[in-house]
């Protein structure tokens, strides 16, 4: 039997499969968009056999996964890259030769939010404009959509739109497969997931999809194109409100003041109405909820609900409270700023949206910087284990120096905010005694 260690070693490679799948060689797969969801859904089906061409329009992120490094922190993903590349993964700009071999067509392109809070679906109908373009043969294949869309948008906007192509819809079908990846834990979500589920109206892409997936031995569930779509806004949506609802009531027990924020919540926790379902990391205070996916996931789907005729009131109270809370956490900085330090630099712990990754996409530390400057806080450092060259890249003018260690930005400040959970932070009240704003209700 091999050991729990052993098996970790093995996995790190990418060489080990918890479920000891069996090999799906006749399959061929190609994916458009080799970012967190792409990359990993490419080589979770490389790993289990088939062959995988990936796509994507961003040359310098080809351009390091040709190189066998993976362009974003996702643990373990550079040695399952490098034990598949140009084995049964292969990164290619020829799409109409990916397109011609494959009988699974996923897209997996990012689908962000707008002004208005709706989908922009540009970069989803170009991939699947480029699939059409390169198809000239009477091959069965099926077109998936990993991509988060609002329901609906199969049902009325993709399989219109490839049904008007004439003849070339006569051999394909449209499908949609939402996915539950958490940025850190990509390949364990995806190779030991919960459930699988398939939105398919017709028989064909369920039998084909099925076939796929079979060999991971995790349970399918088929279910309508907008049920699909559906359950991954639900998730979202629900996670978003857990955050937020944690958020409002950290605020409240701070109005009423000589209340243990994080005790009161620890204590929560133990409600064995949880039942061990591990939400504690989502039914706790911190600073907003950032990255890509809930952002722009509630967003979208308060607008969809509301173009169909109905406001979703918690929802938008949800929103709501995500987008102010940024700013309340600034003021609660810039008070002790100004009460007790008279103008002084502020130290921010942490420039990831979460801990375990270096994604900065909306994260709380942009807004939380922002609104300090708005306040009149002239000197900002700033410090991420990861995030920090992130950062810099995403937001190259918002006028912030940064700190290499937390020794270093411990020195440099008058006060520091723990804005990202970073495990680390907890020996700041160590380094001696200056004032910490916990964000993150961790101390």
């Amino acid at each position: 039997m091999v050991s729990k260690r052993a098996k970790q070693d093995i996995r790190m490679k990418g060489i080990y499969n918890p479920k000891g799948v069996s090999i799906n060689g006749s399959k061929t797969v190609s994916v458009f968009g080799l970012g967190f969801v792409g990359l990993t859904t490419a080589l979770g089906f490389a790993e289990i056999g088939c062959r995988v061409f990936g796509i994507d329009i961003d040359e310098e992120r080809k351009k390091s996964l040709r190189n066998g490094v993976v362009p974003f922190h996702e643990p373990h993903m550079d040695g399952i890259l490098n034990n598949h590349l140009d084995s049964n993964f292969f990164i290619t700009d020829e799409v109409s030769e990916a397109v011609k071999e494959s009988t699974y067509i996923f897209y997996c392109v990012g689908t962000p939010y707008g002004t208005d809070g709706t989908a922009d679906l540009t970069y989803l109908f170009s991939a699947i404009d480029s699939t059409l373009d390169a198809i000239n043969d009477e091959k069965f294949r099926v077109l998936v959509t990993k991509s988060t869309i609002p329901p609906s948008t199969t049902a009325e906007k993709i399989l219109p739109y490839v049904n008007k192509k004439g003849n070339k819809s006569k051999f394909l079908r449209v499908a949609n497969n939402p996915e539950f990846l958490r940025e850190g834990h990509c390949w364990e979500d995806f190779m030991e997931a919960d459930r699988i589920v398939l939105g398919v109206n017709d028989e064909k892409s369920r039998e084909l999809l099925a076939e796929l997936y079979e060999p991971m031995g995790i349970p399918i569930k088929c279910v309508t194109h907008s049920t699909g779509e559906f359950i991954k806004y639900l998730s979202n949506t629900l996670l978003a409100t857990l955050i937020s609802f944690s958020n409002e009531m950290a605020q409240a027990a701070e109005a009423f003041g000589g209340i243990e924020v994080a005790e009161a919540f620890r204590i929560l926790h133990m409600d064995k109405r949880w039942n061990d379902c591990n939400m504690t990391s989502y039914v706790y205070p911190g600073c907003g909820y950032g990255g890509y996916c809930l952002p722009k996931d509630t967003s979208a789907f308060y607008s969809q609900a509301a173009e169909k005729g109905f406001e979703a009131q918690i929802l938008k109270q949800v929103i709501q409270t995500n987008t102010e809370r940024p700013k309340r956490i600034a003021e609660r900085i810039a008070f002790y700023l100004n009460e007790y330090i008279q103008a002084g630099t502020v130290g921010i712990l942490g420039l990831s949206f979460k801990p375990g990754s270096d994604d900065v996409r909306d994260t709380p530390a942009i807004k939380i910087i922002q609104e300090l400057q708005k306040l009149g806080c002239k000197e900002i450092v700033a410090y991420d284990p990861i995030a920090k060259e992130e950062f810099h890249c995403k937001y190259p003018g918002i006028g912030i120096s940064y700190a290499d260690s937390i020794q270093e930005v411990y020195d440099r400040s008058d006060i520091l905010a723990i804005v990202t959970a970073w495990e680390e932070f907890r020996i700041i009240p160590a380094l001696g005694n200056k004032k910490i704003i916990d964000c993150r209700y961790m101390l």
